[in-house]
């Protein structure tokens, strides 16, 4: 896959929007102008004005003001000022291509305006511009801009693909989703098969997110919806691939996810959550790595009743996978006349 320019780069348009809106405007009655700046934020805060707040102020009907926006904007498209401006619209136009030809609004706006009012300009553009199409949120995507119809159908569709063979708790790294997308994109021209690209193809789903660390999956999972400790907690052992001493776990919630974690706090969570198991003096694994819930004593009743009678060495082995914990303290469990005995043979077994 080819390589991108960093996503941080700065990027510069080389006009000033604002100009640019001031030429356009500049054909409309000055009440047409007053409608279209109210409504679409063109001043210094990129404040909107609702129909009823600019109909209240004028005297006039929501529909009348509807009327005159439309108005507006296809005088504008039609008057001599926007053909003067098409090298703007080519640039906005190269633009929005080279990011993948359908992008997020935000991302768009948040691309080429260095400030609020810079991209309520930039907004206006789009909406004049002949070449662009805005799709307005759903309950599958956020709002969207797109310059080719054909290209906009096919992303909609891999997404939708995409979302639907994904497991509800997956947590899936971003080389393998990019991967998975690729997969439904066979037909979409190789200019487009960039990472940055695909990555934000993939932000225009509302169902597909990421999470703190980077790692992809459904947006309703609490993996990737992280809400509080239980779930940076999750995040941070399921990196570690190991037991980890619940000081630790905070400890690394805050260096991480730059979250403060108290460590009692950290410790009380870990305990009420199912998804984590206590296997030692204070640490915790993922119960999704196989270990057995319960106390020490229930670990061996768990392991005798699934393998059979145990010599006390088999048992010790198998209880020290489960838990890190002194083999004195097995012994101790596994010695209680009331819970289990020794046969014949010199096996323990249970009562």
């Amino acid at each position: 896959m080819k390589n991108e320019a960093p996503k941080n780069k700065m990027f510069v348009l080389s006009f000033n929007p604002k100009q640019v809106v001031k030429r356009l405007l500049s054909s409309l009655p000055p009440r047409a102008q007053d409608v279209i700046m109210g409504r679409f934020g063109l001043n210094q805060n990129g404040d909107e004005m609702t129909l009823e707040a600019i109909g209240k102020k004028y005297g006039i009907t929501r529909e009348r003001v509807r009327q005159i926006e439309n108005y507006a904007i296809n005088h504008i498209r039609k008057a001599d000022s926007y053909g003067k401006e098409k090298a703007v619209f080519d640039e906005l136009l190269s633009t929005v291509n080279k990011m993948g030809g359908i992008i997020s609004e935000d991302d768009l706006l948040n691309y080429l305006g260095k400030d609020i009012s810079a991209k309520k300009h930039i907004h206006f553009l789009l909406v004049v511009g002949d070449d662009f199409n805005k799709i307005k949120e759903d309950t599958e995507f956020k709002h969207r801009w797109h310059v080719d119809k054909n290209l906009s159908d096919k992303i909609h569709e891999a997404l939708q693909k995409l979302y639907a063979k994904l497991e509800d708790d997956a947590i899936v790294p971003e080389s393998e989703i990019v991967a998975s997308f690729l997969e439904h994109l066979k037909d979409v021209s190789n200019e487009y098969k960039q990472d940055e690209i695909i990555t934000r193809w993939l932000s225009l789903s509302k169902n597909i997110a990421k999470n703190p660390l980077g790692e992809w999956g459904k947006s309703k999972s609490s993996n990737i919806k992280t809400k509080g400790v239980r779930d940076y907690a999750y995040l941070i052992l399921r990196r570690h691939g190991s037991p980890i001493h619940f000081r630790e776990v905070a400890k690394l919630i805050s260096e991480v996810f730059k979250k403060k974690a108290h460590v009692a706090t950290t410790h009380n969570e870990l305990i009420k959550d199912p998804r984590f198991i206590l296997v030692g003096r204070g640490l915790y694994a993922l119960k999704e790595w196989g270990y057995s819930t319960g106390v020490v004593r229930d670990v061996i009743r768990e392991i005798l009743k699934k393998e059979g009678p145990l010599s006390k060495e088999d048992v010790l082995e198998k209880v020290l996978k489960e838990r890190y914990v002194k083999p004195n303290t097995i012994m101790v469990n596994l010695q209680n006349p009331k819970f289990f005995k020794k046969n014949k043979q010199g096996m323990y077994t249970v009562v």
